[in-house]
């Protein structure tokens, strides 16, 4: 199991998860917040959509679809904002 932080919270993971999937077994599934405040959460799956953009590790607008989970790894979304 990978143990990381999503939004301060710590949540464990098995090997080969992606972030999102991860942001999404830990609540809302929300990402990030569109330009006009609107919560927005991954759509397409691969890259393309740009919907599922994250923090991680002080590194924003990742692709949290294409980054799989690491042990350690801190992740900030806007769901705790939009809640």
């Amino acid at each position: 199991m990978i143990t990381l932080c999503i939004d301060a919270r710590n949540i464990s993971v098995e090997a080969g998860v992606t972030v999102a999937a991860a942001v999404a077994m830990n609540g809302s599934g929300i990402t990030r917040l569109s330009v006009g405040g609107a919560a927005r959460a991954p759509l397409c799956g691969m890259g393309i959509c740009q919907e599922c953009r994250v923090t991680i590790n002080g590194r924003p607008h990742q692709l949290s679809c294409q980054t799989l989970c690491a042990d350690g790894m801190h992740v900030v979304t806007a769901g705790e904002v939009a809640a």
